[in-house]
C-alpha cells in the first residue's frame, strides 16, 4: 500500500476518533451544516413571515445538529436516546441564545457607539466563546 494511501488512511481514522480534537472538528463540521440548514429553511418560508420562517429554521436546524451530535461528533448513539438529546441539548441552544442575546444588549449599552466592524468582530467572539461553552457542555454533560 503507498505511503500516501496509508497516511490518508491514518488521518480519517484520527477524525473518525473520540479525542477531543475531533470531536471539535466534527462539532463545528455539524453547527456549519445545521447553519445551512437554518437559511434554507428560513428563506424556503419567508413568505409566511420572517418570524416564523426564523423560529421553524432555528426549532429545525437545533433538532439536526443535536441528532447528528449524539450520532457523529460524540458517537453516543448507544448511550444517550433522541429525546434526551433533543431536551438537553435543545436546553443548551436556549441558553446560549440567552448568554448572546444578553451580551450583546451589553455590549450596545457600554458601548453604543461601536462601529459596525467592531460590532460584527464582537458578535464573532461571542458567537464562538458560547460554542466552546456548548462544546463542553456537550461533551462532558449530555454525551
Amino acid at each position: 500500500m503507498p505511503s500516501s494511501t496509508l497516511r490518508i488512511q491514518r488521518a480519517v481514522g484520527y477524525l473518525r476518533g473520540d479525542r477531543v480534537l475531533p470531536q471539535l472538528i466534527r462539532f463545528s463540521l455539524v453547527g456549519g451544516s445545521s447553519n445551512i440548514a437554518y437559511v434554507a429553511l428560513f428563506f424556503a418560508l419567508h413568505r409566511v413571515g420572517p418570524l416564523i420562517a426564523n423560529i421553524v429554521g432555528s426549532v429545525v436546524s437545533t433538532i439536526i445538529a443535536n441528532e447528528l451530535h449524539r450520532q457523529l461528533t460524540f458517537h453516543a448513539a448507544e448511550r444517550v436516546g433522541w429525546f434526551t438529546t433533543q431536551w438537553e441539548g435543545g436546553g443548551l441552544a436556549l441558553l446560549g441564545l440567552a448568554i448572546t442575546t444578553a451580551a450583546l444588549a451589553a455590549l450596545g449599552v457600554w458601548a453604543p457607539g461601536l462601529g459596525d466592524i467592531a460590532q460584527a468582530l464582537a458578535v464573532l467572539t461571542i458567537t464562538a466563546i458560547v460554542g466552546g461553552i456548548r462544546f463542553l457542555a456537550l461533551r462532558d454533560l449530555v454525551f
